[in-house]
């Protein structure tokens, strides 16, 4: 039987907290939540494909950043937001650990496979048209999905198997990834008192 863990004896939660020169950022995670989102980043569409995790994840997201410049804000959410999901997960006892996620979004698809493995690696196979995102450059959508993945430790492969339009592209992963991680980060009642690994041991 696999279910959420809701045990308040292992309270799956984390708080990262980053500041540097170029960005000030705050991130909260209940990987044991009901969806809520609180996105505040100063770009409205990034909070918008944010909050697609939250919801579709099934899991609790606070993020509240500000920065000098788009790419660094981006890259340091998807920094913090990694951390703070390592972090959530625990020792990974009883994790279902691996679980993928197709979603259509209109005209486009979007595939995401993860692996909670302890290493970070990220195999993004998708193309974009450049179309207006809001003023939000749509290869950040690689960079953040790197940095989340090499910081949350974890191996992420996603993939828009085709669409035309850049925001349901995008959105398509975003969700995904939402519902990629709700299956992986449950835990299975069968296992729950050992890891996932043959080798007994996640790394990280």
């Amino acid at each position: 039987m696999v279910v959420r863990q809701s045990s308040p004896q292992a309270e799956r939660k984390a708080t990262v907290k980053r500041e540097t020169k170029e960005t000030t950022i705050s991130v909260a995670v209940n990987l044991d939540g009901t969806g809520k989102d609180e996105m505040c980043t100063g770009i409205r569409l990034f909070d918008h494909m944010l909050s697609q995790i939250a919801r579709h994840g099934v899991i609790d997201i606070k993020v509240s950043a500000t920065g000098d410049d788009v790419h660094h804000l981006v890259e340091d959410v998807g920094i913090c937001l990694g951390k703070a999901f390592n972090e959530a997960l625990g020792d990974k006892k009883g994790l279902v650990r691996a679980a993928d996620s197709t979603v259509p979004m209109d005209e486009a698809l979007a595939t995401v496979a993860i692996d909670i493995s302890g290493r970070g690696y990220a195999v993004l196979n998708m193309e974009f048209e450049n179309n207006d995102m809001s003023g939000f450059p749509a290869d950040l959508i690689r960079h953040f999905l790197e940095s989340f993945a090499a910081e949350g430790r974890l191996c992420l492969h996603a993939g828009v198997a085709y669409g035309t339009n850049d925001h349901h592209k995008a959105e398509a992963v975003f969700k995904a990834l939402g519902r990629a991680l709700d299956k992986a980060t449950r835990i299975d009642s069968r296992i729950s008192d050992r890891l996932p690994s043959t080798k007994e041991f996640i790394e990280g």
